[in-house]
């Protein structure tokens, strides 16, 4: 945890950001992977988190502004859980490292918000994910799941203040990021023809665990990278595959990393892998460099886009202006996905809350409709403070070019041709953590290898 001055202060910014009410936070539960006493690993709401800082299962809190205190609701350890599990601190002690005095037992939870109701008062609440919590929502405000109503202003106050992250947040960034370096250069040393794709994951996992770290997601270590989010880890690796990794560190307090990048299976890169590499560490690196606040993220977006398709015009895999390629979206046959996200205690941060509110304003809302932009999550200016990945790639899709070109599809600007040569040619992606700075940016972390010749480098080394 941090400081008990830490909750205490981010408390009262989140007080003075909302009218009046009850402020109502639900920790998550261990949920059974086949019965009650067998759960999946606890992860913490990050919310709850930010707040509270209490790793436990089955905890509320609420902050009620109208009588200006805070309590959190839990239940000590029974003798039978003390039996079972050991002398472990106490919800109290927990608690008064989070700068709360008050605890009340779980079951007090429901009289609470009864007698607030009963007063006229407004609960708030955030959009709950877990079924578990639905349940416990609608019980609580005596409603149907259906007729559960989210709280805007809490939703506007919470992103407001988690989106600027505090210096000792990018120092918890920064451990996990130089954790996932490490495991992205032990994937470029263990990538080699007979290795199959789970051997490399679970070295990675293997990895993160020694550090005190969990995965921030499920990890995407495949040589079928035209697959944005490929879980299928099967495959055995080949001579001529490029291989991809999109893998991130999440330390202990919760805070992720998030990074990917794509190298030869072979010693070398192949003169067409080459090529494409190079498109996309161009429109990377042009990218970086636009990142400063103010700036509209969705703008940064569509000039990497830009920066793709010049590049496809050169290896005639696209023609015509590149700026009216992107105009008419026809850069999306290649780069399906957005070019990054915001980050920090979720590898998607505050992706619960809704997109709509943490990448987007209601002046400048998301396009939801549109094929490409629907999955760009980040769309607004830049404040100094956020933190960001820049993410483009090619991916080639065999299914939506058979579509697009069934269709004619923006004919104009494609050489079906010459893209049907590189049907199978899988994807391409490089990722990094960036901080968006007063004056610019700054990339978190010590650094990874992505140039052509830094990776072949590190690869001849270390194969050999």
């Amino acid at each position: 945890m941090f400081s008990a001055q830490t909750y205490q202060d981010r408390r009262v910014v989140l007080q003075s950001n909302v009218a009046n009410g009850i402020l109502l936070f639900l920790g998550n539960i261990e949920n059974p992977v086949n019965f009650e006493h067998n759960p999946y690993y606890f992860r913490q709401d990050s919310t709850y988190l930010y707040y509270f800082g209490i790793q436990e299962p089955r905890i509320a809190a609420i902050i009620d502004i109208d009588e200006n205190k805070t309590i959190i609701f839990g239940d000590e350890l029974s003798i039978d859980d003390i039996v079972w599990m050991g002398r472990q601190e106490t919800l109290k002690e927990k608690s008064l490292k989070s700068g709360v005095q008050e605890t009340l037992p779980y079951a007090e939870l429901s009289q609470y918000i009864l007698k607030a109701q009963a007063s006229g008062r407004k609960v708030h609440y955030l959009p709950p994910y877990q079924s578990f919590n639905k349940i416990v929502l609608a019980d609580l405000l005596s409603v149907r799941i259906a007729e559960l109503q989210p709280s805007v202003e809490l939703i506007r106050a919470v992103v407001k203040q988690r989106s600027i992250k505090e210096p000792q947040e990018i120092e918890q960034i920064e451990q996990a990021i130089n954790v996932s370096n490490e495991m992205h250069l032990l994937a470029m040393r263990m990538g080699r023809p007979g290795v199959k794709e789970y051997e490399i994951a679970n070295a990675i996992q293997y990895l993160a665990a020694n550090k005190e770290c969990q995965m921030a997601y499920p990890p995407i270590v495949t040589i079928n990278g035209g697959i944005l989010h490929n879980h299928y880890r099967l495959n055995t690796l080949r001579e001529g595959d490029l291989f991809l990794n999109d893998s991130g560190a999440e330390t202990a307090m919760g805070y992720a990393s998030d990074l990917t990048r794509t190298f030869p299976v072979s010693p070398a890169f192949t003169t067409r892998q080459k090529e494409l590499y190079e498109v996309v560490l161009n429109a990377f690196n042009n990218a970086q460099r636009l990142l400063k606040p103010g700036i509209r993220f969705k703008d940064i977006h569509l000039k990497a886009a830009q920066h793709l398709v010049e590049g496809l015009v050169d290896l005639g895999l696209m023609k015509g202006n590149p700026e009216d390629a992107v105009n008419n979206h026809a850069h999306t046959l290649f780069f399906q996905c957005g070019l990054g996200h915001m980050m920090g205690l979720d590898v998607h941060d505050m992706e619960d809350l809704g997109e709509q509110y943490i990448g987007y304003t209601e002046e400048e809302p998301k396009d939801t409709q549109t094929f490409g932009l629907k999955s760009l999550r980040l769309g607004k200016a830049l404040e100094s403070g956020f933190v960001l990945t820049v993410e483009p790639g090619i991916y080639m899709i065999p299914e939506l070019i058979d579509i697009w070109q069934s269709e004619n599809k923006n004919a104009d600007f494609i050489n079906y041709d010459k893209v049907n040569e590189y049907r199978n040619f899988g994807g391409i992606r490089i990722e990094d953590n960036f901080l968006v700075t007063d004056d610019g940016y700054r990339l978190l972390g010590n650094g990874l290898i992505k140039t052509i010749e830094e990776i072949e480098n590190y690869r001849a080394e270390h194969l050999s």
